[in-house]
């Protein structure tokens, strides 16, 4: 049975989707089975995992409106082991149709059961907000990953979360957890960067993952080119990092895995 696992933050711009695309073909590449699925109308992750989003493409907004199934909408990456719900700004009209359908805060729930017998995990990249679509999201999930900018607002905004996903699970979704908290574009030289970090840690404790991501001009590029930082650039720091995290997260799941270094051959595949 699958492990979902949602990466919400509400506020933007904080490395959520970059953190979720990355660790995710980096898990694929260590031999496990992942879908991501896109739950921001922006559909960054989409463009990121090489995706073309035309018109004809069908979305997790048709799995949404009950128009496809599961099938209909998964595509394949080029990355082996890793697929992608896509998503488009059509995302956005879903949240105002979701509002009016029974058990509402639920609708995402009941698509992604089905699909964790398929994959060892689900991704879940929310929306920089609190709205219905994340709360599907934290309600569909096992735990949350957090990934935190080590800047002065992100911090500030870190307490409305906790308490969404505080009333999460007293209403929703008694098992929701967080699974970490991973700080990003982290610039070690800065002295706020380093104090943010010290009040993260304050914060969350062992929650934090021990891999930061940096600061990394590679990592910015690669959605541009469709492509994990994996694939395109395996050998920049950014890579180095999320490979990092990838083995952090597998160990702290006990879960065994393919070792990979940074000039191991990533097997791909072909996508039509």
């Amino acid at each position: 049975m699958g492990k979902i696992i949602a990466f919400a933050n509400q506020k933007g711009g904080v490395g959520k989707t970059t953190t979720c695309i990355n660790l995710s073909a980096y898990i694929s590449a260590m031999g496990k089975k992942v879908l991501v699925v896109d739950m921001d109308p922006q559909g960054n992750a989409t463009s990121g995992l090489g995706i073309d989003k035309d018109s004809e493409m069908k979305t997790i907004y048709d799995l949404i409106s009950g128009d496809s199934t599961a099938d209909e909408v998964i595509k394949m990456t080029i990355v082996e082991g890793l697929d992608v719900l896509p998503s488009t700004v059509d995302l956005a009209g879903a949240e105002l149709e979701m509002v009016q359908m029974p058990q509402r805060e639920k609708i995402l729930k009941g698509i992604l059961d089905p699909l964790r017998e398929r994959y060892d995990f689900i991704m879940i990249d929310c929306p920089p907000s609190l709205g219905l679509i994340t709360v599907n999201a934290l309600t569909a999930c096992n735990s949350v990953i957090i990934p935190m900018q080590c800047e002065y607002y992100p911090l500030m905004g870190i307490t409305q979360l906790m308490n969404t996903i505080r009333l999460i699970k007293y209403h929703l979704n008694p098992e929701i957890d967080i699974e970490g908290v991973v700080m990003t574009m982290k610039d070690k030289r800065s002295n706020l960067t380093n104090q943010v970090s010290d009040e993260i840690l304050k914060f969350f404790g062992k929650k934090v993952f021990f891999t930061y991501i940096p600061r990394n001009i590679r990592l910015a590029e690669a959605p541009s080119h469709g492509e994990p930082i994996l694939i395109y650039e395996p050998s920049s720091k950014g890579a180095d990092a999320y490979l990092s995290l990838a083995e952090e997260f597998l160990n702290r799941n006990k879960i065994s895995y393919k070792n990979i270094t940074k000039d191991t051959k990533i097997k791909l595949r072909e996508v039509k």
